[in-house]
């Protein structure tokens, strides 16, 4: 009967991890803020890495009309975002999508996102030998006052 507990509790820890594996591929982490009512738009954090060299091409998720890749740029004293069409993933180093780098953007929610809920999304991975690989990650939807930490 011990035995039984001890597989039921490694079995729950692992439906219950943050991390997503796909192959290659480790995300880690991923988050975004709830909304509020009228608010259209959604930024989507986290931590990714390949243990080859792999390229992000696409995102997307049923819950918004879009889903972009987004990076931020400081210039000349502004504050710069702009689209991307990729993300590069060098073998064995950790990319982390965060507040001030790369992030995916969502435009056009059809439906506000609630903290404590997930957020599915897939993104599109092209590996380095030209195969492309689809990750399935649930983004924890976080409170707003709480969004900034961890």
């Amino acid at each position: 009967m011990a035995k039984f507990y001890r597989f039921g509790g490694l079995l729950a820890a692992l439906l219950l991890s943050a991390s997503v594996y796909a192959g290659d591929i480790q995300v880690e982490g991923a988050w975004t803020r709830a909304t509020i009512s009228g608010q259209d738009t959604a930024m989507v954090y986290m931590s990714i890495s390949s243990a080859q060299n792999a390229t992000i091409v696409g995102v997307s998720t049923k819950a918004s009309k879009t889903a972009g890749m987004h990076t931020m740029e400081h210039k000349g004293g502004k504050m710069r975002m702009y689209e991307v069409k990729s993300i590069n993933l060098p073998a064995n180093e950790r990319m982390n999508m965060s507040l001030h780098g790369y992030h995916l953007e969502l435009a056009g929610l059809k439906a506000p996102l609630k903290a404590g809920e997930t957020l599915p999304l897939t993104l599109n991975i092209e590996m380095a030998d030209k195969t492309m690989v689809k990750v399935d990650v649930r983004a924890e939807i976080r409170p707003l006052k709480s969004a900034t930490q961890k």
